[in-house]
């Protein structure tokens, strides 16, 4: 079995902490500057009652707090599942410089998630596959299995 990377790693147990807890899906996210996290959050929909506080976003909130810029354009995000089309566009507003991802959009489909429903209505991702990056999906299918088998909202 192949090492799982390490950013990665932290981004699904981002997610299991979301999880466990019933804040939302199972999508973690953590945010790197020069080898540095500098942002982490998981999927707090639920919990926050915040339709807009996927992984990403909330990752995304706190590595702005912590370097008190929006601009995150040394940055690289991991996640566990393939942004939305939202979450896609907020890495663009933030100037993210590459996100690494784990589970493809079908694959969040595969568990409840509508993200493919969505993606259907805006083209363009392929114009990003310089910054749109697949990394350990099997790491992080383990982790969508494990959802599944919970007892969760779909939303």
């Amino acid at each position: 079995m192949k090492a799982t990377d390490k950013y990665m790693q932290m981004a699904i147990e981002e997610a299991r902490e979301g999880i466990t807890h019933g804040h939302g899906g199972p999508f973690g996210t953590v945010i790197v500057k020069d080898g540095v996290v500098v942002g982490r959050g998981h999927n707090r929909v639920l919990i926050d009652h915040d339709p807009t506080c996927h992984g990403e976003v909330s990752a995304m909130r706190d590595a702005g707090k912590r370097l008190g810029t929006y601009n995150l354009s040394d940055c690289d995000l991991y996640t566990t599942g393939e942004p939305c089309p939202m979450c896609l566009c907020a890495c663009l507003w933030a100037h993210i410089r590459r996100v690494y991802y784990g589970c493809t959009i079908e694959d969040n489909g595969r568990i409840g998630f509508r993200d493919d429903k969505f993606d259907g209505l805006f083209s363009g991702r392929d114009k990003l596959s310089d910054m749109l990056v697949p990394l350990d999906r099997e790491a992080c299918l383990e982790l969508f299995d494990e959802f599944a088998r919970m007892q969760h909202t779909i939303y």
